[in-house]
């Protein structure tokens, strides 16, 4: 026979399922399940220079979408690479891209300045805005999105290269966070989940 310990272990055991199987039955019938309401901290006011000196703030660009990478102009491969697919996936979205704002961020405000942006992000499409400002401006807005950033020598002053995660951020029209892609989301793919992001 079976001890008082396995069979109380039985009871429980059932006593879940049944409990489970009743909070499947509830959400058939209200179409609905649980969800987590739980929202991302990411982004949050920032105070930068962009591409023509003008002092910006995240105010201006309410209403709008925006896809925002952080990187640097002197970054060799993964910078210009995300910044081809962020383009070129706003572009591919036609009359809808007039509601994203890609915005690229330097993490090197030392050699990044505006008139060095400006040069940059004219190699991209999309009407790409370039920030900069203060190490310290940076900082902050690096800081608020999560972002990782380093400096790494290279034997001289100015001979370094910069460390720094590579992740794009969709943010709502109010500024806040909706979602982010990784470095491995090619042009299709991110263009059309953005499309869904923005119809949800």
């Amino acid at each position: 026979m079976p001890s008082r310990r396995t069979a109380l272990l039985a009871a429980a055991i059932l006593a879940m399922a049944a409990l489970l199987g009743m909070a499947a039955y509830l959400s058939g019938l209200t179409g609905r399940v649980p969800v987590s309401i739980g929202v991302a901290d990411v982004g949050g006011p920032f105070s930068l220079v962009d591409q023509d000196g003008k002092r910006v703030t995240e105010k201006d660009f309410r209403g709008r979408y925006m896809l925002v990478f952080f990187g640097y102009t002197s970054c060799p491969d993964v910078c210009p690479a995300e910044l081809q697919v962020m383009t070129q996936a706003v572009e591919a979205m036609g009359e809808k891209s007039r509601a994203i704002q890609p915005i690229f961020v330097t993490i090197d405000p030392e050699r990044d300045s505006p008139a060095t942006l400006k040069a940059y992000v004219g190699n991209f499409g999309a009407g790409l805005v370039g920030l900069t400002g203060s190490a310290e401006d940076v900082a902050a807005a690096a800081k608020a999105y999560r972002v990782y950033y380093r400096k790494v020598d290279q034997g001289g002053a100015k001979t370094y290269a910069m460390d720094h995660s590579s992740i794009i951020y969709l943010m709502a029209p109010d500024g806040s966070f909706v979602k982010f892609f990784t470095y491995s989301t090619d042009t299709g793919k991110l263009a059309k989940e953005l499309a869904v992001a923005m119809s949800g």
